[in-house]
């Protein structure tokens, strides 16, 4: 809702830097006060400003940075593996105070489903290009012949034609989206 808002209702888009804010509610305050984006009701004030401090600001940061990249020490949550002996599998989920990386989109999905509450953005790695890209946009081949560090995984493509070259290439089974990837789906692939 918040993005609609934004994108239909603010006038002073290109002039807003979400980085001149201190806090969430000096935003909310700026928004309500500058009517740049109308007479908004307590609702809609509220999506709006979430919006933007959320997920707008924070994706902007993301996009500064070209690599998924984690330290020496960081481990993934769900199996404990050091992460960066696997730099190309590597997964983040963004919470709205921290950020946590995964050695696989498998595990990465375990945790997901136990923890999505303040979630801004979750991103995987292009398995061509190796490009971070928004996990809720992209196309994922399951059951192919490629391992991850923890066995059969979900495989990430940015343009449903790589995803289709890669299934019939090494053999995978099919190809879903996000919103089609179940618990069930997940777990299967440990067996």
């Amino acid at each position: 809702m918040g993005h609609k808002i934004y994108e239909k209702q603010c006038s002073d888009k290109g002039d807003l830097n979400l980085h001149n804010f201190s806090s969430y509610e000096a935003l909310k305050d700026y928004l309500n006060s500058s009517n740049n984006c109308g007479k908004l009701s307590q609702k809609h004030l509220e999506a709006l400003t979430l919006y933007l401090w959320d997920i707008k600001r924070h994706k902007h940061e993301l996009e500064k940075k070209s690599k998924l990249s984690v330290t020496k020490d960081e481990k993934c949550p769900v199996c404990g593996m050091f992460l960066y002996k696997y730099p190309e599998w590597i997964c983040r989920i963004y919470y709205k105070d921290q950020s946590f990386a995964f050695d696989g989109i498998k595990d990465m999905f375990k945790y997901y489903f136990e923890h999505q509450a303040n979630i801004v953005t979750i991103l995987v790695q292009d398995y061509y290009s190796r490009e971070p890209i928004d996990a809720k946009r992209a196309f994922f081949v399951i059951g192919s012949d490629v391992y991850g560090p923890m066995g059969h995984e979900l495989i990430a493509f940015e343009k449903k034609e790589d995803a289709k070259t890669f299934l019939f290439d090494h053999k995978g089974k099919e190809i879903v989206e996000f919103n089609d990837i179940t618990v069930d789906r997940v777990y299967r692939l440990d067996e």
